[in-house]
């Protein structure tokens, strides 16, 4: 079986909350690498994004991603991993991948901090557009799908323990 445990989805669906959990909850290490990011980089991803646009900071994504090195770990990842295949061939390598599938209506409500949190979006696109763009490249890559609405942290932590063994 593979050892770790890589959780996609949208932002705000949970990733890194439940990865914490779920680790925890296994007794696996957690990695986010959104902060794996930011330590490469010595920013903020907003600030990264700002500054070189979301294409530098995608290749900056794949980058650290591709060159991660996780063992028994829960990895959370930031919502625009699944645009670089590198990236992806590369978590699931090693990793069972859940989607955590939040509907769009509930990403837009616990989404408060949309130009601050450091999506890979452009300026004239919306929540719903970035949805759009991602949904089938969560849906290709996923291992497992977990509904992760309308339900707490606890709840979906046993979800995904149930749906893995």
């Amino acid at each position: 079986m593979k050892n770790n445990i890589v959780l996609i989805g949208m932002p705000s669906a949970g990733k890194s909350t439940l990865g914490v959990i779920l680790a925890k909850s296994l007794g696996k290490q957690f990695v986010d690498t959104d902060l794996l990011i930011q330590k490469h980089t010595g920013e903020t991803l907003q600030e990264t994004i700002n500054r070189d646009g979301i294409k530098a900071f995608l290749e900056i994504e794949e980058t650290v991603v591709a060159s991660a090195e996780c063992d028994n770990s829960v990895v959370a990842t930031g919502g625009s991993v699944v645009f670089s295949e590198k990236a992806m061939d590369k978590l699931k390598e090693n990793g069972t991948v859940v989607y955590l599938d939040v509907p769009l209506s509930d990403i837009k409500r616990r989404l408060n901090n949309i130009t601050t949190r450091g999506i890979a979006m452009n300026p004239n696109e919306t929540i719903e557009t970035v949805y759009e763009q991602r949904l089938p490249l969560y849906r290709k890559y996923a291992d497992i799908t977990v509904p992760a609405a309308d339900t707490d942290f606890e709840q979906t932590v046993e979800k995904i323990i149930k749906s893995l063994f």
